[in-house]
C-alpha cells in the first residue's frame, strides 16, 4: 500500500460507504413519496412529506458525515490515491439495490463492477 496505512484506506472506506449508505437511504425514502415530476408546482406539493421522512434525514445525516470523514481522508492521502475509491460506492449501491430494494442488476452492470474493482485493486496497489 506504499505510504498509506492500513487507517487511512479503512478511513477512506468508511467515507466511500457512509456515500452510498447516503444514496441509499434518499432512494428508500423516495420511494416512500413517489414520483415527483419537473416543476416547482410539483416539488413544493410533496416537499412536506420529503421533510417528514426519516430515510431522507438520515441520508442528510450520512452525507454530513461522509464529508467530515473525506476532508479527514484528503488531509491525509493524495486526493489522486483517494478519489477512485469512490467508485466502491457503485458496488455498494448495486449489491444493497439489488438484495434489498428489488433493483435490477444486468450481467453488463455485473461486468462493469468487475472492472471497477479491477481498477481500484491496481491504485490501491500503487
Amino acid at each position: 500500500m506504499g505510504g498509506y496505512k492500513l487507517r487511512n484506506i479503512l478511513l477512506i472506506l468508511a467515507g466511500v460507504s457512509l456515500n452510498a449508505a447516503a444514496q441509499i437511504l434518499m432512494r428508500t425514502g423516495m420511494l416512500k413519496v413517489g414520483e415527483i415530476n419537473f416543476g416547482a408546482s410539483a416539488l413544493f406539493k410533496a416537499l412536506p412529506e420529503m421533510l417528514s421522512n426519516g430515510f431522507l434525514w438520515l441520508s442528510i445525516l450520512c452525507y454530513g458525515v461522509s464529508v467530515i470523514t473525506w476532508m479527514m481522508v484528503l488531509s491525509r492521502v493524495e486526493v489522486s490515491f483517494a478519489y477512485p475509491f469512490l467508485s466502491i460506492g457503485y458496488i455498494i449501491s448495486a449489491v444493497v439495490g439489488h438484495f434489498f430494494l428489488g433493483e435490477t442488476v444486468t450481467p453488463v452492470r455485473i461486468a462493469g463492477i468487475a472492472v471497477i474493482c479491477i481498477g481500484v485493486f491496481l491504485i490501491a496497489r500503487s
